[in-house]
């Protein structure tokens, strides 16, 4: 069992692509996707990763009080969590805020932003990736920004050629062109995450340092690939070759929850994403994730969701 490939398949990615910008140096500006970023999808998901592309140019992008990365053409950054986040030509600028400055979308173009002192060019494309699950355990255990060059990897010659060709379309033309850019964004942030996960150094902690520890990875292993049988500690202490007190601690050091809550968590997780996609009543769905009382997992889901499942199938 492929934990990671079996997380990736739970969760359901919507993007988009909001807005074509070019900017000359000097420039700096604040960035963050907001509501008015979603209308076409009407609502905020409940995570959300903003991402900008650069087709030309350079730029620095900074979180928080985090030194600046540098990013060029061919790389797409990834805000994992949203943050606000400065984009600028140089570091030290005072950054302006820039949203009467865009100009709406107009004749199937997309929403276009012209900016910045005459120097340099720097042109890139923003959108988003949403995903409706909150607490989502691969999402939570990203670092806040990722950079990623389209042509890294497998396939990248195809990905950098198809993402530059789309990106261009998007700046001429907008619909068809953004839905294949939002696909492309998806497709090279799941690459993203296997490459960072491999790329993990010796005594990181987290979810994703779980999936590359022998013995809590095969844990891992055992409880998504069999979400409704009744594990216990000690079961699977067993079953990775420890006694349940090593066990316990070492899942919870490197993981950050005890096993059976992690297990719990996953089993809530599916059972959300079930209940969204399936028309099968609740009661087989709780039962499907291991609940043996309907009860029990409507109990459940409203602590961890703030609702019940018959209102979480029907989103406002």
């Amino acid at each position: 069992m492929d934990v990671l490939s079996d997380v990736f398949a739970s969760v359901r990615f919507s993007g988009g692509v909001f807005l074509d910008a070019e900017f000359t140096a000097p420039w700096s500006v604040v960035s963050q996707v907001g509501p008015d970023e979603l209308n076409s999808q009407g609502r905020m998901p409940a995570h959300l990763i903003a991402y900008h592309y650069i087709v030309e140019g350079r730029l620095l992008v900074a979180v928080s009080d985090a030194p600046p990365i540098s990013v060029q053409a061919g790389e797409i950054v990834l805000l994992s969590r949203n943050d606000p986040h400065v984009l600028s030509s140089a570091p030290g600028m005072p950054p302006v805020v820039i949203d009467d400055l865009v100009q709406p979308p107009a004749e199937g173009a997309p929403a276009s932003l012209r900016y910045g002192g005459g120097g340099e060019p720097t042109r890139i494309v923003c959108g988003y990736i949403g995903c409706d699950i909150p607490d989502n355990l691969l999402l939570q255990a990203l670092p806040p920004m990722l950079k990623l060059g389209v042509r890294d990897g497998s396939g990248g010659a195809w990905m950098e050629s198809s993402f530059r060709h789309a990106a261009e379309a998007f700046g001429a033309s907008g619909s068809g062109s953004a839905a294949a850019l939002g696909k492309l964004a998806e497709l090279l942030f799941v690459e993203g995450i296997r490459r960072y996960v491999a790329a993990l150094p010796e005594g990181q902690t987290g979810w994703l340092a779980g999936l590359q520890d022998r013995m809590v990875g095969h844990a891992l292993a055992l409880l998504h690939g069999r979400v409704c049988h009744p594990w216990t500690t000690e079961e699977l202490a067993r079953e990775v070759g420890l006694s349940r007190s090593a066990f316990a601690d070492r899942f919870t050091g490197l993981i950050g929850v005890p096993p059976m809550r992690y297990l719990a968590n996953w089993r809530l997780h599916l059972a959300a994403v079930r209940l969204r996609e399936s028309p099968a009543a609740t009661a087989r769905i709780a039962s499907e994730v291991g609940y043996e009382s309907d009860a029990a997992f409507n109990r459940a889901f409203k602590r961890t969701f703030g609702t019940t499942p018959a209102a979480w199938r029907r989103p406002s």
